[in-house]
């Protein structure tokens, strides 16, 4: 054990080893080669200083939105969720309401916190099954809504552990993607500033009816209990919905419905999604997502873009 993993297991919680199926909503996938739970924003920039500048971080909050294959992560997964849990009202320019959320925080939890507190607007983020963090970083969105409409401001933890505060025009927002434009002087991003992940955000809401907020995220709650199929394991929606058009419309209409290979299976309640029927190994997923993607473009002429993320190595 070398000097940093001494230090930083006196902060935070550092594991060799740690199997991902116990992170991921989908419950597979191989072992990390290294998993940091960071005690505050602090530590975890403490940590991301200790590392070597070339060793793969990879932040994980609910894991709802990942598959790791079975062969497992090399370097360090972070665990953010149940550690960077903050979530308070703050008061912006001219005494505009905002909500201050940490990377960890379940989405769900600032809809809930926010109407608790009588502002709108993030309501949609009910039906967001991952953490902040994650939204931040695919600009997550649902019932016709994004994440970064709402963003006032992010702070992000750079690899040299430095805590910066963002706004949206630092960064270029599209569906379902975020991306660091150049830095302020117009000087190109270096790789290792571009691993800078998110540590908290500040959402700009608008005063309203906290008790029509709550009737709101009820009622996107009952739509998401009877469209999904949250019963079993999953990773939401695997696909992106491509311009004008609608991934599980061309997947049903594919025939694809039930369609399973090993314990992975195309969801017969919602053809977007792949559930883990009880034995699915993260190589069943990842062949049910490309058979899913080849079909689709054979017979519909669309090739589907994945939005859940997949890392690691697969098994040997």
């Amino acid at each position: 054990m070398d000097m940093a993993e001494q230090r930083y297991l006196a902060a935070g919680e550092l594991h060799r080893d740690e199997p991902m199926h116990k992170h991921t909503s989908w419950r597979a996938g191989g072992p990390a080669q290294r998993a940091y739970t960071p005690r505050s924003l602090l530590d975890l920039a403490g940590f991301l200083r200790s590392l070597p500048a070339d060793e793969p971080v990879h932040p994980v909050g609910l894991g709802s939105n990942l598959l790791v294959r079975d062969g497992g992560v090399r370097g360090t997964v972070l665990f953010t969720h149940g550690a960077l849990k903050e979530v308070r009202l703050e008061q912006g320019p001219e005494g505009a309401p905002l909500v201050y959320a940490q990377a960890g925080v379940a989405s769900p939890k600032v809809a809930r916190f926010a109407a608790t507190h009588d502002l709108r607007g993030a309501e949609f983020l009910t039906g967001i099954p991952g953490t902040v963090g994650g939204a931040l970083a695919m600009n997550a969105g649902c019932y016709g809504s994004e994440t970064w409409e709402i963003v006032d401001s992010v702070l992000v933890v750079t690899r040299a552990g430095e805590l910066k505060r963002r706004i949206p025009a630092d960064y270029e927002i599209g569906y379902r993607h975020v991306r660091l434009r150049s830095d302020a002087n117009g000087s190109p991003v270096t790789n290792r500033e571009s691993q800078e992940c998110f540590g908290a955000a500040w959402f700009r809401l608008a005063r309203g009816d906290g008790e029509q907020g709550r009737r709101v995220i009820k009622e996107l709650l009952q739509r998401r209990i009877a469209s999904q199929p949250l019963d079993q394991p999953n990773a939401g929606s695997v696909f992106r919905n491509p311009p004008g058009d609608y991934a599980a419309r061309l997947i049903e209409s594919c025939g694809l419905k039930g369609h399973s290979i090993g314990g992975a299976m195309v969801s017969p309640k919602h053809a977007n999604f792949i559930v883990n029927t009880g034995t699915a190994s993260a190589a069943d997923i990842e062949q049910l997502i490309e058979l899913v993607q080849q079909t689709v473009q054979a017979r519909c002429g669309v090739l589907l873009e994945r939005e859940v993320r997949i890392i690691g190595e697969k098994a040997q």
